[in-house]
């Protein structure tokens, strides 16, 4: 598969271009969305692709959605023929990378949910003793489990500024107490069965985030992509150990390499060498064999 650094349809109307997602589109009901090999890191999208990305990540948040069926319906639309749409040249272009789903009204908020203390989390525990003004255990080190899955919801930022954490009363505020309590408890209960299936083929899952949607009934729906790669954090567990940040399977490898650069995180991001790119692209089809067994 050749790498797609951003996708060209000209027979559909373009909706919006985030950082890794193109979306277009399908009539009044329906949207295309198409995974493409861009990354970002520090919120800048990086100027090369990682070839085979987007198609790993469209495989294994497939492979989520149909898993979690049971606890809620996603937005996914298979029926749909997309040939009704695209030109059979389009149709190559985005073949592996796409997803054709129901328009469904977004949740203005990032279901974030933490299993382990890493990344921010640490930084906010080192100075509060808290995460998101959750109260956690004195002593606790960096990469610790925590007691519990901890639910740390965030404003959905847009394309190149920083998601900002947000208390729960925020959720509620927003979206009202009875949704607040079914996007925590929904998000509570897919980390906990992903994190038990994740840990039988030797993953941790050590934080990821969610997106949802609403129908017109107010019915909750997954949303966006789920437990892939980019959205979470998955560490081996096989070299897992407190006190150390694990090597990851997701694009802190890329983060780690950037950090030795002599670069103020802002656009355009810097140049990767070759063999920063085949490793991270090695990274994500690890990640999806060992879920997926794709």
């Amino acid at each position: 598969m050749e790498a797609l650094y951003e996708s060209k349809l000209s027979s559909v109307p373009l909706l919006h271009k985030g950082k890794v997602r193109d979306i277009y589109a399908l009539g009044d009901t329906h949207m295309l969305i198409v995974t493409s090999d861009r990354l970002s890191a520090f919120d800048v999208i990086l100027p090369q692709p990682i070839p085979g990305k987007g198609a790993v990540l469209t495989a294994v948040s497939n492979f989520w959605m149909a898993r979690f069926t049971h606890l809620l319906p996603n937005h996914l639309a298979p029926e749909l023929d997309l040939s009704r749409f695209l030109t059979p040249a389009e149709r190559a272009q985005v073949e592996g990378r796409f997803v054709v789903v129901r328009k469904l009204k977004a949740l203005p908020i990032e279901a974030v949910v933490r299993g382990y203390l890493i990344g921010s989390g640490w930084k906010d525990y080192q100075n509060s003793g808290a995460v998101c003004g959750i109260a956690l255990p004195q002593g606790l080190q960096l990469a610790d489990r925590l007691p519990e899955a901890i639910f740390t919801p965030a404003d959905k930022a847009p394309v190149g500024q920083h998601d900002e954490n947000i208390s729960y009363a925020e959720v509620e505020a927003r979206i009202g107490a009875k949704l607040a309590a079914q996007l925590r408890e929904t998000t509570l209960a897919i980390y906990r069965e992903a994190s038990a299936y994740a840990a039988q083929r030797g993953i941790i899952i050590a934080d990821t985030k969610f997106e949802f949607g609403v129908d017109e009934a107010g019915r909750l729906h997954l949303i966006d992509e789920v437990l892939t790669p980019d959205s979470s954090r998955f560490w081996p567990a096989a070299t897992y150990r407190p006190g150390i940040s694990p090597p990851s399977f997701d694009k802190q490898f890329v983060r780690d390499y950037l950090e030795t650069l002599d670069w103020n995180k802002k656009a355009p991001g810097p140049q990767l060498p070759e063999e920063i790119i085949a490793r991270t692209a090695a990274k994500y089809r690890e990640a999806q064999r060992l879920l997926t067994d794709q």
